[in-house]
């Protein structure tokens, strides 16, 4: 795929809404006039079995459309998105808009928005766009995640205040597929033992770090051998988007010689705060903008734990030479992100909750079941809404590891502070952690709320925020997971 450079153009073109130039005809149309529909031209999603070259080693895997990552989806916001799933998989599948306050039957969740889409079946997803930011899609059916079944969603605005030059796109991800087996085999490993990989330490994490320890670590579909090269002019403003896509890595992310400045936080703006280096959990995106030196600088997302990185070349002269890989990035090791020193808009603020419930994360003495007040996805936890109320999620982590928890359909304010704190729909928790994310209920569903390490999740760190009185539950929408296939029962709060 080629690098994702979703727009080498000046704000200006941002503002005037001359999309043409960014190359939004990835299956969308421009934005339409104010109060006109959106008339989408649609765009197809073919998963399929495919080889994909990593370097010197080609692995079979499967993919949307046989690239990796997926293709690039662009929109405007207030535009609708019209994007047909053929399902050329020997199993059933799904697309999950990642990010995105969906409307409910579009969530691609399956056991609770739909049922999978069978092998040789289509799916329409046809949805409304209506906030700005960095998003993306992928498969919520089992662990075909950790494969290549996921791709970036990037939603423009068409008033844009930031003021930048060109931006690109990087997608983090963690690889096992075809190297060490399938997902499959993995989850079934860990099902199989009671032990976890104390190794994999990091004191960013509050400990574990992670169940596995991937081969590979890739930027838009490319390992450190083998590596992306994002070209632009010195002393140009670029704006980069980030999406940690993995399954069970957190990244560690710098650009040597650079300090940089976080202006968006899931999608939603933030006051800008300069730093050297975050750490990005699964399913978390992070925008920010650095204005670029002469020269060609490393890209580095160091897996979190693990002792690999991922890696890119940011290059602003044809005569620098790249930095090796491995090349010393100091940092990494300075001023790091953390949630205090975020806080969105004040227009993006969330009403003061009028209730609280606690959720307690938690893991039984199987060592491979991971649960939320107690329970696994096959007897959910549901957490009861009502519109348009504010609801305070107090999240006490009773486990030994960190979990990205990740809610559908939904923004949430994490109250980093008082009163103040971040517009997410994923917060890292660390063990023994307490926080607080304060939920609006303005669309109607039943929504996942889950842990966004893969494995965590398919071993029963999933439930549900829903609204009112819960709907019945039918066998053929159970979600899969450590209990898969078993007819489970919606717990109440």
């Amino acid at each position: 795929m080629d690098d994702l450079v979703t727009g080498r153009v000046s704000r200006r073109m941002f503002v005037t809404g001359t999309f043409a130039a960014l190359g939004l005809g990835a299956g969308l149309e421009a934005a339409p006039a104010a109060g006109a529909t959106a008339r989408p031209r649609g765009t197809v999603l073919r998963a399929r079995p495919a080889k994909v070259k990593l370097g010197k080693r080609t692995v079979s895997t499967w993919t949307y459309n046989g690239v990796l990552p997926g293709p690039l989806i662009k929109a405007t916001a207030g535009e609708t998105v019209a994007v047909k799933l053929v399902n050329d998989l020997p199993d059933p599948t799904t697309v999950h808009w990642h990010g995105i306050a969906i409307d409910f039957p579009m969530d691609g969740a399956p056991g609770f928005s739909q049922t999978s889409t069978r092998p040789g079946g289509t799916f329409d997803y046809v949805f409304r766009v209506p906030h700005p930011g960095t998003h993306f899609y992928h498969s919520h059916v089992g662990t075909q995640l950790d494969r290549g079944l996921y791709g970036p969603l990037i939603v423009a605005d068409p008033r844009e205040p930031l003021r930048y030059d060109e931006e690109f796109t990087v997608v983090l991800d963690d690889w096992l597929d075809g190297v060490n087996g399938t997902p499959d085999d993995a989850l079934r490993r860990l099902n199989s033992s009671t032990e976890h990989d104390d190794t994999l330490r990091s004191e960013a994490l509050g400990g574990v770090a992670a169940e596995l320890r991937h081969p590979l670590y890739l930027i838009n579909g490319r390992p450190p051998a083998a590596p992306r090269t994002f070209t632009a002019s010195p002393r140009r403003r670029v704006r980069f988007r980030v999406i940690n896509a993995g399954a069970d890595t957190a990244f560690r992310v710098a650009l040597g010689g650079h300090r940089m400045t976080i202006t968006h936080t899931d999608g939603f703006p933030c006051s800008p705060v300069t730093v050297d280096t975050f750490v990005i959990g699964m399913g978390e995106r992070c925008d920010f903008v650095v204005t670029l030196k002469p020269g060609a600088f490393p890209l580095v997302a160091q897996a979190e734990g693990k002792g690999g990185r991922a890696y890119a070349v940011v290059r602003t002269s044809r005569k620098a030479d790249a930095p090796p890989s491995r090349v010393k990035v100091p940092e990494l090791k300075r001023r790091m992100l953390k949630y205090q020193d975020l806080d969105a808009r004040p227009a993006d603020h969330l009403p003061l909750p009028t209730r609280a419930v606690a959720v307690t994360l938690g893991m039984r003495e199987s060592g491979n079941e991971w649960t939320l007040n107690d329970r696994l996805a096959s007897d959910p936890l549901r957490l009861r809404v009502e519109p348009g109320e504010t609801l305070r999620i107090v999240l006490d982590n009773q486990s030994p590891m960190w979990h990205p928890m990740h809610l559908h359909g939904h923004t949430f304010q994490l109250r980093a502070r008082k009163r103040s704190g971040p517009r997410k729909d994923t917060v890292n928790i660390k063990p023994r952690e307490r926080l607080h994310i304060d939920v609006h209920a303005d669309n109607p569903g039943e929504w996942m709320f889950h842990c966004h390490n893969l494995y965590h999740q398919e071993q029963g760190m999933m439930g549900a925020i829903g609204y009112g009185q819960a709907p019945p539950l039918r066998p053929d929408m159970i979600h899969g997971g450590h209990s898969a296939g078993e007819k489970g029962r919606r717990g109440r709060h």
